[in-house]
């Protein structure tokens, strides 16, 4: 059941960082509705499809459906709140890679894969629906930029399988790991900290 809880959060989450950059480009309610979908699940989609789950996640269980479309639909409403669309944009679309980090990873523990292969399926499942997002609108997506986003999952992903060395609750190791990742995405934004650039800056 916390297990579930986690996964509609992230999928709320994701939902709605898709509504604000598609609202951001200007989209029809039908541009909206697609770019909300697939940030929402595309991630999860690759994950499934790499592990052999089929028919993926949300074609059998149509509550992400309506609350992809619930997300929508409460996005679009209250856009004239969400007046710092850029924050806001930031902050569901942190919290979604946290709470999809775990969720990722825990399918890979599912399927009794290396702990290597759970950090990448979790890193997949928490950064490709941004990819797929960013690239219908036209964007670079942020995972190929100099900032600090699959690098959060990463290192969440690895504080997961730490602390399951210790006798620790499951739902405690993955509230634990899911923060770290948004706490590492929030402190690098902050504090402008980014990966090394290959190029030289303009002068």
């Amino acid at each position: 059941m916390f297990f579930q809880i986690l996964d509609i959060l992230g999928t709320v989450a994701f939902a709605i960082s898709g509504v604000l950059i598609a609202l951001n480009k200007k989209m029809d309610p039908f541009g909206v509705l697609i770019i909300a979908f697939v940030t929402a699940v595309g991630g999860g989609s690759l994950r499934d499809v790499l592990i052999g789950i089929q028919p993926v996640f949300w074609m059998t269980n149509m509550t992400y459906v309506y609350v992809i479309f619930g997300a929508t639909v409460f996005a679009i409403v209250l856009k004239s709140k969400l007046s710092y669309l850029r924050k806001s944009l930031f902050l569901f679309d942190t919290i979604g890679i946290g709470l999809y980090t775990v969720i990722g990873i825990e399918k890979g523990v599912i399927a009794g894969l290396h702990p290597i292969i759970c950090i990448a399926l979790g890193t997949i499942t928490a950064c490709f629906g941004g990819v797929i997002r960013d690239i219908l609108c036209n964007e670079i997506p942020v995972i190929f930029r100099k900032e600090i986003y699959a690098i959060a999952c990463i290192i969440g992903g690895l504080t997961y399988f730490l602390l399951r060395e210790f006798t620790i609750n499951n739902n405690v190791v993955f509230i634990i790991a899911g923060m770290i990742v948004i706490i590492i995405r929030l402190l690098a934004v902050k504090f402008k900290i980014s990966l090394p650039s290959l190029y030289k800056e303009n002068s």
